[in-house]
């Protein structure tokens, strides 16, 4: 104890802790309401055009549209090109985030959220919707719940100086676990027996927002490392990507939302009864993976992300399986797209909350 703390006094790390953010990125839920609100104005004033657009997949049947796999792919690769994958065997040592975060997304998360949309909707609610509404709107947030986020918790993670390495593993190992739990546990909570989550959709999902940006950046890395030393690499390469990441952020959300323009502005009154759910569903499970990483003593770094992880969801997956199942002007379809309307600004502020907490879940984890 005593060698640690003085160790850490004597390192001149604590000032880059919380992460000291850019103008832009410091005002960067202004900048997401802004696109928001252009995407719906494009998909409103540009319908053909954003149509064209919508349609462009990666083969039929796919519903993976192109241009936010490109998007997205800008917003993992330069987070990939920081990661040592040497260092990822590490992580096995430190088994203690991962269990949480497989935890809270596997056994929590997903019956959650179906407790809080029967709750909310048949019950709170029902007196404004029908129950055929009110069952879509279940599927849809079931949809979303059971599948965990991916690329974004990158973006998460760099906002809370997450631990790239272990983020990665985190991911993954969701992924793994999606590919073979996501469609029984929407059957299952979905109760209905003929609901087929299309495994083209799951798999090509993954596929295009993992994989090939994943593969993409070890494969740079590599590459980069040994022709032009790590100098070049951290001092010259890496900070031409700096803003890349942010600004595909709002690219993609320009564009889902002109893509659901119609369905969000015709019912609004939907968006509404929808974002109660879901905003609930994010700060329980974000408090609850943060609280039980902090009881069980995980690092900041590995806590903030995985907290993160717990709250936010494949959204882009979500919008996907709930359009191939139910169309894209289902209550299903609307839900998810709700998910992406919340889940942004709301993850912020669960960034700054993690940021801002650090010293507080710090002394926990140094105390014993």
């Amino acid at each position: 104890m005593s060698e640690q703390t003085m160790e850490s006094a004597s390192v001149p790390a604590a000032p880059a802790k919380p992460k000291r953010l850019n103008f832009f990125e410091r005002y960067l839920s202004l900048w997401v309401l802004s696109c928001m609100v252009v995407g719906v104005a494009a998909g409103k004033l540009l319908p053909e055009a954003v149509n064209a657009l919508s349609r462009v997949e990666f083969g039929s049947g796919s519903q993976v549209n192109v241009p936010i796999a490109i998007l997205i792919w800008l917003m993992i690769y330069p987070m990939m090109l920081k990661i040592d994958f040497g260092s990822l065997v590490g992580v096995t040592k430190r088994p203690k985030g991962l269990l949480v975060t497989l935890f809270v997304n596997w056994l929590v998360k997903p019956f959650s959220m179906a407790f809080f949309a029967w709750l909310f909707f048949q019950h709170v609610f029902s007196a404004w919707v029908d129950p055929s509404a009110a069952s879509n709107y279940t599927a849809g947030l079931i949809i979303l719940a059971a599948a965990p986020c991916t690329a974004m918790v990158f973006v998460w993670s760099y906002l809370t100086d997450g631990d790239p390495a272990y983020t990665l593993v985190q991911v993954a190992v969701n992924d793994l676990i999606m590919l073979v739990a996501f469609a029984p546990i929407v059957m299952f909570l979905c109760g209905v027996a003929n609901v087929v989550v299309p495994s083209k959709v799951l798999i090509t999902s993954v596929v295009v927002f993992i994989v090939i940006p994943l593969a993409a950046g070890w494969f740079t890395r590599t590459l980069l490392l040994r022709t032009k030393g790590k100098t070049w690499f951290e001092s010259r390469f890496l900070p031409r990507f700096h803003p890349v990441t942010v600004l595909a952020l709002l690219a993609t959300l320009v564009l889902i939302f002109a893509f659901q323009a119609e369905n969000l502005t015709s019912r609004w009154f939907a968006v509404l009864l929808l974002a109660v759910p879901i905003l609930v569903q994010v700060y329980f499970n974000s408090t609850l993976a943060y609280l039980l990483m902090r009881f069980f003593k995980v690092p900041h770094d590995v806590a903030s992300p995985g907290s993160l992880i717990g709250a936010s969801n494949f959204f882009e997956l979500a919008v996907a399986v709930a359009i191939t199942l139910f169309g894209p002007g289902s209550g299903a379809a609307l839900a998810c797209v709700v998910g992406v309307l919340v889940e942004v600004p709301v993850m912020l502020s669960v960034c700054k909350v993690c940021n801002a907490s650090r010293s507080w879940y710090d002394r926990a984890v140094a105390a014993h």
